[in-house]
């Protein structure tokens, strides 16, 4: 979802976020290290898609900041999302396998669900459960589905709890 990193390639800040979709690299793009406490990785990258992409609940487009959280031990990444002013957009978060660093590669294998948690909190909403359905992904690693529709759910039920998804991140 996003790229272009502020630090310069080959700094030693900088990975390479890898999502891999159905075995097939979905996108790749560099992005600044900010931290990784064996747990969790966090980085941060701009908008790298071809101009606008409008979801109809938001829109990501040039100049907009994703700060990613990625965890070793959990079914999903949170991408906090803020405009080119630094006004927060709100959260885009993706259900996926638990994140690999192998040198400056951070892989994450996307499970096709995902939840958007505007920045009031007002608008929380689950996506592409038709896209994970015909996935297959229940017939070919029922432990892996489950393991996503319950990532899912923790994240909605953190997303509408006091302090919401950013009681994740701290």
């Amino acid at each position: 979802m996003s790229a272009n990193s502020t630090d310069p390639a080959g700094s030693p800040g900088r990975v390479d976020v890898v999502l891999v979709k159905g075995g097939r690299t979905k996108i790749r793009y560099p992005a600044g290290l900010l931290s990784d406490d064996g747990t969790r990785i966090a980085v941060r990258a701009a908008w790298a898609g071809d101009g606008v992409r409008d979801f109809g609940f938001v829109r990501f487009e040039p100049g907009d900041v994703f700060t990613e959280y990625y965890w070793r031990d959990r079914w999903y990444a949170v991408k906090e999302v803020r405009d080119a002013s630094g006004a927060l957009k709100g959260w885009y978060c993706d259900v996926t396998r638990p994140a690999t660093l192998t040198g400056t590669d951070l892989v994450v294998e996307d499970l096709d669900l995902d939840l958007w948690c505007s920045a009031d909190g007002s608008d929380v909403r689950r996506l592409d459960e038709d896209e994970f359905a015909e996935s297959g992904l229940a017939e070919r690693d029922p432990g892996a589905a489950a393991a996503a529709l319950a990532a899912l759910d923790e994240l909605e039920v953190s997303a509408g709890a006091e302090g919401g998804l950013e009681s994740l991140l701290a």
